[in-house]
């Protein structure tokens, strides 16, 4: 995974934007306007921060090297995740998912429903 692979992967699911909201250096993902990953342009390797539930959260970190607790994010809720090589891309396209996921979950009714209206392209 690279940047620009997962600059596309997150641009395809419904609802998402991306935006500089602290600088030019960071990119923000949000779903509806509600953050779900962010990722510096300049990181070397690439790295980025999702959502997670906070016991799978702690999993992770205990299961995968690359797995840390979020940089400068709530470290119950965030992850960050350094992408070596030593995680499939799978698992990485998964944990994006996730996140997503959690965020739209939690989004109001009507954030739910106008997001739903796009998915289903009316």
């Amino acid at each position: 995974m690279n940047l620009d692979t997962l600059r596309d992967y997150c641009l395809e699911l419904p609802g998402v934007t991306e935006e500089l909201p602290f600088g030019p250096d960071t990119l923000v993902f949000k779903v509806m306007g509600k953050m779900f990953l962010l990722t510096s342009l300049d990181d070397s390797p690439l790295s980025f921060n999702v959502k997670c539930d906070p016991e799978k959260a702690e999993e992770l970190r205990t299961e995968y090297e690359d797995v840390l607790p979020g940089y400068h994010m709530s470290k119950k809720h965030w992850n960050t995740v350094k992408v070596t090589g030593s995680i499939p891309g799978e698992l990485l396209f998964g944990w994006v998912k996730d996140s997503y996921e959690l965020v739209a979950n939690s989004l109001t009714k009507a954030l739910k429903l106008e997001l739903e209206k796009l998915k289903s392209g009316q």
